[in-house]
């Protein structure tokens, strides 16, 4: 058995990228195994960006957020004929295992050369959390403490002002940024794409929530949802005549350093996949499912799709109008 393997990132980063990629690295070492980093996603193998991960500071990235091997998103990968000569430049190279560490996208890159004959592991690094069968997706708890710092910052100058904010977060088609958000920063109302309200129907509520004494209201929205968030916020204050603001916290979601919960994430589901490559195994995803890191089969998770119910998104809106 070959002992060369490669890793590389894809997609959006997500902070625990950089801690997964340490943690592979001195596993793999302390395995006996050769690793190489492969620069900038798929596209590195194309352009043939690898290099030794001895030649690269691994020791020094896991606090760090993104990802230090870069990343790309590189549409023109689900050409059958660039999988197959990426699938050949790996295995001309030697290198007969790949651990991917990204989204939904870069599993499905990593599913198309484990059909090309390459050895593949999946790590689920996404803020989204939108990958299946694992319960949190690496990046996801970091993304979380950030939404909810920059919300209860939003809550201070609310409350200063008896003012309304509708907080646009990330997770792409996912709502459990939104949803988890909400849960621990109390907001009041939260929009998700199983959970649609009209901006009649929030403004009811916002007023139902000042008459009742209170001194702002939050209003989380997952991304893509509205068609347009500045218009949203502009017809609850027509309506309610509360001064109205829309937030994005936009791309800071992404970054800034990892939380502990991310780097011992990253670091356990790392391990797992040396420990299969080790045992010969392939074709798998890495998953922390029901407190235990766990490995399912790659087809399974990719043709799977993550869904959602209203169920949590209208307990929150209960409880929390309150």
């Amino acid at each position: 058995m070959s002992k060369k393997i490669a890793i590389l990132t894809s997609g959006g980063d997500s902070p625990g990228m950089n801690s997964a990629i340490s943690a592979l690295v001195k596993t793999a070492l302390n395995s006996g195994f050769e690793p190489y980093l492969i620069l900038e996603g798929y596209l590195g193998i194309l352009n043939k960006n690898i290099i030794l991960a001895s030649e690269f500071p691994y020791n020094g990235i896991s606090s760090f957020g993104g990802t230090a091997i870069g990343s790309t998103r590189f549409p023109e990968f689900k050409d059958e004929e660039i999988q197959k000569k990426a699938a050949k430049i790996l295995t001309d190279m030697g290198i007969s295992s790949l651990i991917v560490i990204g989204g939904d996208g870069t599993y499905k890159g990593g599913y198309k050369l484990h059909l090309q004959g390459i050895k593949v592991i999946a790590l689920p690094g996404t803020i989204d959390n939108d990958i299946q069968f694992t319960d949190y997706t690496i990046g996801f708890d970091s993304a979380l403490n950030t939404i909810v710092e920059s919300v209860d910052k939003l809550r201070d100058t609310a409350n200063s002002h008896r003012r309304c904010f509708v907080v646009e977060v990330m997770g792409r088609h996912c709502p459990d940024l939104a949803l988890y958000s909400a849960i621990a920063t109390g907001s009041e109302i939260v929009i998700t794409n199983t959970n649609r309200l009209s901006a009649q129907e929030v403004s009811k509520i916002v007023l139902e929530q000042f008459k009742k004494g209170k001194p702002s209201v939050i209003i989380t929205v997952l991304e893509y949802v509205l068609p347009n968030l500045k218009e949203f916020a502009a017809q609850i204050e027509k309506i309610t005549n509360i001064t109205t603001r829309a937030f994005e916290v936009g791309h800071i979601q992404r970054g800034g350093r990892p939380s502990a919960f991310d780097r011992i994430l990253a670091t356990k589901m790392a391990m797992k996949a040396i420990e299969l490559i080790d045992e010969g195994k392939s074709g798998l995803a890495i998953g922390y499912l029901d407190g235990k890191i766990q490995a399912h089969d790659i087809t399974k998770v990719v043709s799977v799709p993550v869904e959602r119910t209203n169920e949590l998104a209208q307990k929150i809106n209960k409880i929390n109008q309150n």
